[in-house]
């Protein structure tokens, strides 16, 4: 049965896109983490045009971080003054991204863009996020107790207008987290990713936010950034379409809740190092889409 998409102008078969959806949800149920860095190439391998792939995949991270973050205001684990200033500088770059992103769209460059920046950025988390946790395991197995050492950054403590944010008992500039709030909607907005599996990592070790408030802070500015980034891609470059993006919440939400279960089966270390692997491979599969010759290659010629 083939199903037609409207926007990306192209019959799929709806089975195939919910299992994709479903795969990418159990993984982001194991690991915690949005997807969306998975599903857009995921979708660009079906043969989906990777600009609606960027501005449909914005709609499922909403969906998903909606539903998380709601347990997370639940048990009150939510920073609303840094999250508010997350919102703020991601605000910002999702505008100037979905900006950036129409420009390359009317010179013929965006798809080029898209698959250059999953390449470059996938293979450096990839990598770093294999050598964290190679080192992880090998420091598992000396059961020496070492003392945890977190220090910011001195360029932190230096910035200017210092204020507390007292969900996190931080004392800080406001301008650190708008800055790394601007640099995920600039993500968000070019790459079609929520930006949490970056966002976590800087408020853990760069931030120095507690962990009980980190994922629920995280999740809480994605909403509000991958919907405007959604709203913004719909309007400015028609590159939302809803009939893709309603089949991957489908699987996504029933992939998911599988995924949480077979998460709390393994290790954080093994955990980490399968995500970095999956990372690697999907990085690898665009590197090789863009060495190999198109399939189809045809010149422009001039019409004098």
């Amino acid at each position: 049965m083939q199903f037609y998409l409207p926007i990306a102008e192209m019959p799929v078969d709806p089975f195939v896109i919910m299992t994709m959806g479903a795969a990418v949800g159990f993984l982001s149920g194991m690991f915690g983490v949005g997807g969306g860095f998975l599903m857009t190439p995921l979708l660009i391998f079906y043969g989906i045009p990777p600009a609606i792939a960027v501005g449909t995949e914005t709609t499922q991270i909403v969906a998903s971080s909606v539903s998380g973050v709601t347990a997370h205001l639940k048990r009150k684990t939510v920073d609303f003054q840094m999250g508010g200033f997350l919102v703020l500088g991601g605000s910002v770059g999702s505008f100037i991204g979905v900006m950036i992103f129409r420009a390359l769209s009317a010179t013929g460059q965006i798809d080029l863009m898209i698959s250059l920046s999953y390449v470059i950025f996938l293979g450096a988390i990839g990598g770093l996020m294999l050598l964290e946790s190679t080192r992880a395991l090998i420091r598992a197995r000396d059961t020496r107790p070492r003392p945890r050492k977190r220090r910011s950054p001195t360029w932190l403590a230096a910035m200017p207008f210092a204020m507390r944010f007292r969900s996190s008992q931080l004392y800080i500039s406001p301008l650190a987290p708008i800055m790394f709030g601007f640099f995920g909607g600039l993500m968000a907005a070019i790459m079609g990713v929520g930006g949490g599996f970056i966002m976590v990592p800087v408020m853990l070790y760069i931030l120095n936010m507690p962990t009980n408030v980190v994922v629920g802070t995280s999740l809480f500015q994605i909403v509000f950034v991958t919907a405007l980034t959604t709203i913004l891609h719909a309007a400015a470059n028609q590159t939302v379409d809803i009939a893709l993006g309603l089949l991957l919440m489908v699987g996504g939400v029933i992939g998911a809740q599988l995924g949480a279960r077979a998460g709390i089966k393994l290790r954080a270390e093994h955990l980490r190092a399968l995500l970095a692997l999956i990372v690697l491979a999907v990085c690898a599969r665009l590197l090789i889409g863009l060495a190999l010759p198109p399939s189809s290659p045809f010149t422009v010629h001039g019409v004098s």
